[in-house]
């Protein structure tokens, strides 16, 4: 079995300057916000799917399916769970959406590669000042409190400050440990009534930390 001729033409360097410029495009939004997945980590991953392409295309074989798949452990990588809450799922969304560009800048869709890349930085960008309000006005906190003792009335009294600060609250766990209480309590609301809960929280002698 012969080897794959592969000749580099002009139409293949532009393919690459595409897939390069897409992913760090996408690569500098990342690496502003400090995540995982930075600069470099997105041009890769977009020149490599672009690679990936042009030798399947020349070859003949569908790689695409293959892309995916790697891209799809990659992705996995970023993602953190602890107990109560899930991170990196937006980092591991663009680096899923880098690898399709690449993929269409290497198979020689350049506008869709450019239209693709320019949507994506406004959804990541703009859609962030959206975010951002929302959090403001509908945001949700866990607070992990562990009381002086194990006297339940102590938590009635917080959720009692919950509300009277137009809060809403959620008990997700409770547990006793080494004679103190302690509580996981979602709570959801205005982020201004939160930062007060937060003052009165660290104001109360019978809260030992949260």
């Amino acid at each position: 079995m012969s080897a794959l001729e592969f000749n580099i033409t002009d139409h293949d360097l532009i393919k690459i300057a595409v897939a390069v410029i897409c992913g760090g495009l996408l690569g500098l939004e990342r690496q502003y916000k400090n995540k995982t997945a930075g600069f470099r980590t997105i041009i890769l991953i977009c020149l490599g799917s672009a690679i990936y392409t042009m030798v399947a295309q020349r070859a003949g074989v569908g790689a695409n399916i293959n892309i995916v798949t790697g891209i799809g452990f990659i992705g996995a990588g970023v993602i953190f769970k602890d107990s109560f809450t899930v991170s990196g799922l937006t980092t591991a969304s663009v680096i899923w959406i880098s690898a399709a560009i690449g993929m269409a800048a290497g198979s020689g869709n350049y506008t869709l590669a450019l239209i693709c890349t320019v949507i994506t930085l406004m959804v990541l960008l703009f859609f962030n000042l959206l975010e951002r309000y929302i959090d403001k006005v509908h945001r949700d906190k866990l607070f992990t409190i562990v009381f002086a003792d194990a006297n339940y009335e102590n938590l009635d009294t917080i959720e009692g400050i919950v509300t009277t600060l137009k809060l809403k609250s959620r008990r997700v766990h409770i547990s006793k440990k080494d004679g103190c209480l302690q509580a996981a309590i979602l709570v959801t609301g205005h982020r201004q009534y939160i930062n007060q809960l937060d003052d009165k929280l660290l104001q109360m002698d019978t809260v030992k930390s949260f």
